[in-house]
């Protein structure tokens, strides 16, 4: 292995160190708590070097959620893979997507709340972000029903689980009815 292999490993290795350790400080105390100060501290590296990786704090929280883009991505699929039957998958993938922003508040909010910096619904989308959103279409797409533009269809269902996702965490919807509006969104927007 040559020195510039060894070297841009190396870089690799404390670029995953940097944004794992974000998010796990996100995780414990919110992005409040994550400063370039505190995650220097934290992967025992000077603030240069971190900034040698990331201009600051908002390409850290674009390169979380482009982590959790990719998970999301992947959680989704193995979810509506599982199921048997239109119905089962969408149900499926509604409830992937509400636990994984359950399971992962920080990681949720640097994709769909914060500032990362990255484009959505745009040509110069990260792949990781269009990745996520063709994930739900594979799904939702064959639900559409007849002469409604899939993706469309997708935004609309997808608009709907992040507003429960959202007012759920913040304690605006009574947890005893999350299942009967997860199931009304099933039945009363898909075709199945």
């Amino acid at each position: 292995m040559s020195v510039q292999e060894r070297k841009e490993r190396e870089r690799a290795s404390r670029e995953r160190l940097i944004v794992a350790t974000a998010r796990e400080l996100a995780e414990q105390q919110g992005w409040d708590a994550v400063t370039t100060r505190r995650l220097a501290e934290r992967i025992e590296y000077s603030q240069p070097v971190l900034y040698s990786h990331f201009r600051g704090k908002r390409e850290i929280i674009g390169a979380v959620a482009l982590e959790g883009a990719t998970e999301m991505a992947a959680a989704l699929r193995a979810a509506a893979s599982e199921a048997d039957g239109r119905r089962a998958r969408v149900a499926a993938l509604a409830h992937a997507y509400l636990e994984f922003a359950e399971r992962n508040p920080a990681v949720y909010d640097a994709l769909f709340q914060l500032d990362g910096g990255l484009a959505f619904a745009q040509e110069d989308t990260p792949e990781p972000l269009k990745d996520a959103f063709a994930a739900l279409l594979e799904t939702l797409g064959e639900v559409a029903g007849e002469g409604v533009h899939p993706a469309l269809f997708t935004e609309l269902f997808w608009s709907a689980l992040h507003g429960l996702a959202t007012l759920t965490r913040a304690g605006r919807l009574l947890p005893e009815g999350a299942e009967q509006r997860l199931d009304l969104l099933v039945e009363r927007l898909a075709v199945l």
